[in-house]
């Protein structure tokens, strides 16, 4: 019992030393802006907001992540239609890559979105269309290895898939406002762990 308390320790001591905090709770440092849509610092969450234009924008690393494990929470305000795109890369607001979404109920939350490709590769089984709450703090896990992408909402798996050209791929992580206007979205926590 005491070895195994000190395991648990070491583990623990261990996944706090290669923890990568993308997000200080102060300001965007380590991002960059995409379009004119709106991204700012409140209270220690990042929020996104449609700006006049209504059009898509991102925020993206400024740094590149191959394979790792991604955790945060995200509070759909209004519409909330967004994602987290993984592996990508951005010119103007056209962005190549792969998008986890982020929508409202009944909008394929966690599934895998390849933007300017091959559209929707996995979509969640339809009885977890209800697994996001809207106003309310939602977290999410992203593990990406290779050619292996899962996701998690709330602790639910959501999807697993394995594909080749997500495998040879690599680049930003990057946070999604849709066009359309009338959206916002909060998140916070944002935690990255990489696998070697």
């Amino acid at each position: 019992m005491f070895l195994k308390i000190i395991l648990s320790i070491l583990f623990n001591v261990l996944l706090q030393t290669d923890t990568v905090s993308l997000f200080n709770g102060k300001n965007l440092d380590g991002w960059k802006i995409h379009g004119t849509e709106k991204w700012y610092v409140n209270d220690g969450e990042l929020i996104c907001e449609s700006g006049p234009d209504e059009q898509y924008g991102y925020l993206s690393t400024i740094n590149s992540y191959k394979n790792f494990i991604l955790t945060l929470d995200f509070y759909q305000e209004s519409d909330g239609n967004s994602g987290v795109f993984f592996r990508s890369s951005i010119d103007g607001v056209k962005i190549s890559g792969w998008q986890v979404e982020v929508a409202p109920p009944g909008n394929n939350s966690g599934g895998i979105y390849e933007s300017y490709g091959r559209g929707w590769l996995i979509k969640p089984d339809p009885k977890y269309d209800n697994i996001v709450k809207m106003n309310m703090w939602n977290s999410m896990k992203v593990m990406v290895n290779g050619d292996n992408v899962k996701t998690w909402i709330n602790a639910q798996k959501m999807i697993e898939i394995t594909d080749s050209v997500i495998g040879k791929a690599n680049g930003s992580i990057a946070l999604q406002i849709h066009d359309g206007g009338g959206i916002k979205v909060r998140w916070k926590n944002f935690k990255l762990i990489p696998i070697n």
